[in-house]
């Protein structure tokens, strides 16, 4: 039984997923936290050119997430299901730009 899970795909694809045990943002942050850091730590997520994430994730875990990811790739994408793309939300260099649209 799980409060959140992420599982990483492909190398660069972080599958999201509400757990089994229902919490609320306090726990849910320190939660991702901890896996990432984990995911992290066993050299799992390296860091690189982009980074693609994609599930449901309330505000507050989009924090963690763009905070620890932001360090270790160039773009962060997010899904978007009405367009079924991935939107940059954050870059460092001159292949992607904010809100530029990748499969």
């Amino acid at each position: 039984m799980e409060v959140y899970k992420i599982d990483l795909e492909n190398n660069n694809i972080l599958q999201l997923c509400m757990g089994d045990v229902p919490a609320q943002n306090d726990v849910l942050v320190q939660t991702v936290e901890k896996k990432l850091d984990e995911l992290i730590a066993a050299k799992k997520i390296y860091g690189g050119e982009i980074i693609k994430i994609n599930g449901p994730a309330t505000l507050p875990i989009a924090f963690v997430l763009a905070h620890k990811l932001n360090h270790l790739y160039e773009a962060v994408a997010m899904y978007d299901p009405k367009l079924s793309k991935y939107v940059i939300v954050i870059t460092h260099g001159p292949k992607y730009r904010v809100g530029d649209l990748v499969d």
